[in-house]
């Protein structure tokens, strides 16, 4: 399946769509996508047919948050915890991702005219080098898009986040680009993997779990959450618009909260270590995608 899937709704939808999007529409969206294995379990398929029918489903939601106006999502695609699950089903998900990213590259026309940035964050050193490359590929390639980001979380932990983003400031403190008394809650922001991003507006979480499982915790602090009984690959238009609905009616408390934040300001020598850091991401990326394209 494709990462841009036809649109599926019908008039009646399209109608309902509309309608809340005379409201007040969320800005980033994150997901964790939850009970793809489960709903394996109860169609009685494989696991790797469950995480395949929920990338369907992801490709069908981005549909959704587009046609509403959401300029950003950030999808949870595979947690560091899940590395401990049996080698046969975490073999059957870098597989997919293999395969959907090399859709992706064949697709990157249509992706460019629809206008979608693919952003990757987590820690790729965990992942095999073939993948790696696919993913700096689409990275770097659809990079100037400006339409809607797509973000994945792959693989990723808030934890893991959190320590590499201590380490590279520890690390500018040791090479004397940033002072101890230069680190604050503004920095640690600027060094997780989300820096291009908004904190996401409202979180949606599937399958009738209550917790975050170590999804963005840093980042959602005055963020909306939303959970549902329904498995991952049954998400519906009618359980995304439902949530939007209860975003609606949270937005006045949020927006209270949202207004007593100040947006970050760091001297110049902070300015010039986050700048830095940023730089060497980015040149990694571009590192990854050169090694690839010349393979």
């Amino acid at each position: 399946m494709s990462w841009i899937c036809e649109r599926t709704t019908n008039w009646f939808q399209t109608l309902a769509l509309r309608i809340l999007k005379t409201g007040r529409v969320p800005r980033h969206v994150a997901f964790i996508m939850d009970g793809n294995r489960r709903y394996a379990n109860k169609q009685k398929m494989r696991k790797g047919e469950g995480h395949s029918k929920g990338f369907e489903k992801m490709s069908e939601t981005l549909n959704w948050c587009m046609d509403l106006g959401v300029e950003e999502v950030t999808v949870y695609a595979f947690s560091i915890e899940n590395f401990k699950r049996s080698k046969e089903e975490v073999d059957d998900i870098m597989d997919l991702a293999r395969q959907k990213f090399k859709r992706l590259l064949e697709e990157k026309d249509k992706l460019m005219e629809v206008g979608v940035c693919i952003r990757v964050y987590g820690n790729m050193s965990r992942l095999p080098e073939d993948l790696r490359q696919l993913i700096a590929e689409a990275m770097v390639v659809t990079r100037e898009n400006n339409r809607a980001v797509l973000n994945l979380a792959f693989p990723y932990t808030s934890r893991d986040e959190i320590t590499h983003a201590i380490k590279d400031i520890a690390k500018g403190v040791k090479h004397n680009d940033i002072l101890p008394e230069d680190i604050d809650e503004d920095l640690i922001t600027d060094c997780l993997y989300t820096y291009k991003s908004s904190n996401p507006d409202l979180l949606i979480r599937t399958s009738g779990e209550t917790r975050i499982s170590d999804f963005l915790m840093w980042q959602i602090s005055n963020t909306c959450i939303y959970f549902t009984e329904v498995l991952w690959p049954e998400f519906s238009l009618w359980d995304f618009l439902s949530a939007i609905f209860y975003y609606q009616k949270c937005y006045p408390d949020l927006q209270k909260i949202r207004n007593n934040l100040k947006p970050i300001v760091h001297n110049s020598k902070v300015s010039t270590f986050v700048d830095k850091l940023h730089n060497e991401r980015d040149i990694m990326i571009e590192k990854m995608y050169l090694s690839a394209v010349q393979s």
